[in-house]
């Protein structure tokens, strides 16, 4: 019998781009293959040369449909089988592979805001929700709008086989949160990209919007991160605490090509304010969710694990974002002798934390 593919992709909309999908249907025992699309209409190609190819790159069980159906992650080439321009999957692939050696490790956790009618989902038609506290974690009443499509998402990512940690609601009325990981470079970015893609899928059946928007509402409101939590072997392994202050180290040489990759809009996200370091200023330090790199305090306590980069958007392309870090991190790990000089932690220890896994959690 035959079944569904849904081949997605990511198109060239500008500032963000967006995700796009189609339907193929094929013959029992056949996988999927490559396939074409219209660049024309997806910001991808002009009208006199349209055709970009569709390679897959990544499948995974179709939870919304029937038995045997699948979702299918591509990479957009040019005609001529090179990559497209719009994508940024094959140098994270290079990148990757040169540094394989560390075998670097992701976690990644998408904040969203859900909207409907041009305002947050759950808000009054007019003026303002009550102010942030009780929604963060929050249960009861008619402060949690949309815990109905956060409950159909987790389920969807848990027969799809991705590798969701967990969800939780965030400190804007309206605003949600799930993890991905723990997961290689690619495997990481693969797996958002279909998160995302199911999460705007299941919200058509709801009538409602979903918002990546580094800060979806101006004023006094929380903005929306995809902290992404990073670790090498080095770091993993006993000892490796000098290697995770090693990698804070070297992510603040290469600040300004950092907040460039991690997603539009974050001069207005990372003021300073509402958890955030400004976005032109870097630190790191123990336990402070202030600062531009948390260590978690189980981390600090057991002296391996994990940091925690909080500057990438909710909008960011997790592509380009594991590319940066592994190439700014691994790469200064391998300029330099094994016996590196160590570096302290710029800010004290402020306060301990549980321990946590390698992709840690709000």
């Amino acid at each position: 019998m035959s079944y569904q593919a849904e081949y997605i992709w990511i198109d060239g909309t500008e500032p963000t781009r967006k995700l796009r999908s189609k339907t193929r249907i094929i013959a029992d025992g056949k996988k999927p293959i490559i396939w074409g699309f219209d660049g024309s209409s997806t910001n991808q190609a002009n009208g006199h040369f349209s055709d970009c190819v569709l390679i897959p790159v990544f499948a995974c069980p179709d939870p919304l449909r029937g038995p045997g159906d699948i979702l299918v992650m591509c990479e957009v080439l040019n005609a001529d089988m090179t990559p497209h321009p719009t994508n940024t999957r094959a140098a994270a692939a290079e990148v990757a592979k040169k540094y394989a050696s560390f075998e670097p490790m992701f976690g990644i956790e998408q904040e969203y805001t859900f909207f409907q009618n041009g305002r947050p989902y759950g808000w009054p038609e007019d003026g303002y929700p009550a102010p942030q506290g009780p929604y963060y974690c929050g249960v009861g009443g008619s402060k949690m709008p949309g815990r109905d499509i956060v409950e159909a998402h987790t389920l969807a990512c848990i027969r799809a086989g991705l590798g969701i940690e967990g969800t939780n609601a965030e400190v804007m009325m309206g605003q949600w949160e799930f993890q991905i990981g723990v997961l290689d470079t690619l495997a990481v970015g693969d797996q958002l990209w279909v998160a995302r893609w199911l999460l705007e899928r299941i919200a058509e059946e709801f009538d409602v919007d979903v918002s990546f928007d580094a800060k979806p509402i101006k004023g006094d409101w929380n903005g929306a991160g995809a902290h992404t939590n990073f670790s090498t072997k080095q770091m993993r392994a006993n000892g490796g605490w000098d290697a995770i202050i090693a990698g804070c180290e070297a992510l603040g040489t290469r600040v300004k090509e950092h907040i460039a990759a991690y997603g539009v809009g974050i001069e207005d996200r990372l003021t300073g304010a509402h958890e955030t370091a400004p976005y032109n200023k870097f630190s790191y330090g123990v336990s402070d969710r202030g600062s531009s790199v948390r260590i978690p305090g189980g981390v600090a306590r057991d002296k391996k694990g994990y940091l925690e980069d909080r500057r990438p958007n909710a909008n960011m392309d997790p592509y380009l974002v594991t590319r940066v870090i592994v190439e700014t991190i691994c790469g200064a790990a391998s300029a330099k002798p094994a016996a590196a000089k160590k570096a302290p932690v710029k800010k004290a220890a402020a306060k301990k934390a549980p321990v946590k896994k390698a992709a840690a959690r709000r």
